[in-house]
């Protein structure tokens, strides 16, 4: 099976995207007689001009409704044009959900982008969180147009919102055309986690619980004090349970449990399910059944009752 590279450039309504896809194709580096699908989502006020893109093998179709995305549909227009690569501008309003399920198996996303205009970007993160959190959970760039250099603008709200969604994403804030700067805010951890033992808070539980599955092998070997729920039975063995707490990522509508494997001799016997419970650990990268595969595993030196979290549901 050939695989299809697919491009995908996110953002709302007059973020930059068409400007920047056109860009990247009148330019040799990236348009250099490739036969490439680009789909178009949405219907902006900036149009495409093909006749300046560097090669000629570029096939516009418009997906006009969300529901078009269909493997079949996007297999169809590929054969079509039998192309080489596939270019997406994104409609801001729909789910990055629905493409990612409905890609063909031969398509592979090579890059994510997301454009936003900084001058209104705030506004869209008040009034649609969802929305904006969905468009930054996994693009590995994102660019804040119109950004402006008098002290209006703080790239630490802006930074902020970004990494409460994506750690790894790169930032780039542009003030003019060729005029860029690169985000190098530090963002350092809430707790030392240069030392061999240290204790998480209560409010830092879901900053943790990210970093310690974003770069587990950092973890291993390290003591940690924590507080959470303690989950047992499902088929768990007598020293096992599952420790975590509910996480809001975004908004009400996506708070979910977020459970590490513990081993604790006791368990079975002294926990309760749903009960909260401080427990210091060692943590350990192994394999673990609960994972599928290898991961962090926190074996308990010691596990007390505790009091309900402040506040009980983790937030980024």
């Amino acid at each position: 099976m050939i695989e299809i590279p697919v491009y995908l450039f996110t953002g709302f309504l007059e973020s930059g995207k068409t400007s920047f896809v056109q860009e990247a194709l009148e330019g040799e580096d990236f348009n250099s007689g490739e036969r490439t699908l680009l789909l178009l989502c949405e219907e902006g006020e900036e149009e495409y001009h093909p006749a300046k893109f560097f090669g000629t093998n570029v096939f516009i179709e418009t997906i006009e409704d969300e529901e078009d995305l269909t493997p079949e549909h996007l297999e169809e227009l590929q054969k079509k044009h039998d192309v080489e690569r596939v270019i997406v501008e994104y409609n801001g309003m729909w789910s990055l959900d629905t493409i990612y399920a409905n890609m063909p198996e031969s398509w592979l996303a090579y890059q994510e982008t997301m454009f936003a205009d900084a001058t209104t970007f705030m506004t869209y993160n008040q009034n649609m969180r969802q929305l904006v959190f969905d468009k930054l959970k996994s693009a590995e760039l994102v660019v804040f147009n119109r950004f402006k250099r008098d002290g209006s603008m703080d790239k630490m709200e802006f930074h902020k919102i970004v990494r409460a969604a994506n750690r790894k994403s790169q930032i780039l804030y542009e003030y003019a055309k060729d005029d860029v700067e690169v985000d190098d805010i530090v963002d350092p951890l809430p707790f030392d986690i240069d030392a061999d033992e240290f204790t998480v808070g209560d409010d830092a539980y879901a900053e943790w619980y990210r970093d310690i599955n974003d770069e587990q092998d950092k973890y291993d070997g390290k003591i940690i004090t924590v507080k959470g729920r303690s989950v047992i039975g499902g088929g768990l063995s007598d020293d096992e349970f599952v420790f975590g707490r509910h996480v809001m990522t975004c908004c009400v509508e996506d708070i979910q449990f977020a459970g590490l494997a513990c081993k604790w001799k006791d368990a079975a016997k002294t926990l309760t399910h749903g009960g909260w419970v401080t427990i210091t650990a060692k943590v350990f990268v192994e394999y673990a059944d609960i994972y599928g595969e290898v991961g962090p595993v926190l074996y308990c030196l010691k596990v007390e009752e505790a009091e309900e979290a402040n506040p009980e549901v983790a937030q980024f």
